[in-house]
């Protein structure tokens, strides 16, 4: 009787070190228009922060803003990603990491796309946090989070959205498994 509890609980101790490590990772798949498949994201917890890596293709060139956004669906894709709504901003901050009143913590820094269509990006932002460490906000809580792409460069001081354009890519964060 005492084996199968024994083999239980060895079992229960040997798996939780990976389900913690599968709380602090996150990816998404980003998505354009008509849901054509534009590229992924990574998300790793940190101490301080997230690391957010971006791998994107099928692009025009040039600087693109990327924010996080307040709820996770980019099924509206035909749309303009409109369902995602507005920057992860429960304090109310400005938007801007320029602006004296802000950052939101939806802000990011820009992307380039380069010639090929390509991008590849890594930035940090201590704003948020996967599961509200430090009293961030969670981007996996009940409405989860997504990664907006804006069609123009954010200028970082504009409101609402730093001139960025159009959404032209999403993608809902959601649990690494």
């Amino acid at each position: 009787m005492i084996r199968p509890k024994l083999l239980a609980f060895a079992v229960a101790v040997a798996l939780a070190p990976h389900a913690a490590a599968a709380a602090d990772r996150a990816t998404a798949d980003i998505v354009g228009a008509g849901g054509k498949a534009l590229g992924t994201a990574t998300l790793v917890e940190a101490p301080t922060g997230v690391l957010i890596r971006v791998d994107l293709q099928g692009l025009a060139p040039g600087d693109k803003g990327m924010h996080i956004h307040a709820v996770g669906t980019c099924e509206d894709h035909d749309h303009g990603f409109v369902a995602s709504k507005a920057h992860l901003n429960p304090t109310g901050r400005k938007h801007g990491l320029l602006n004296p009143e802000g950052p939101d913590a939806g802000d990011l820094p820009n992307v380039r796309v380069h010639a090929d269509g390509k991008a590849m990006a890594e930035f940090f932002t201590t704003l948020a946090s996967l599961s509200g460490q430090g009293g961030r906000p969670a981007l996996l809580d009940a409405d989860g989070a997504a990664l907006v792409l804006h069609t123009n460069p954010d200028d970082h001081a504009t409101q609402p959205i730093g001139g960025a354009g159009a959404r032209i890519g999403c993608g809902v964060i959601k649990a690494a498994r």
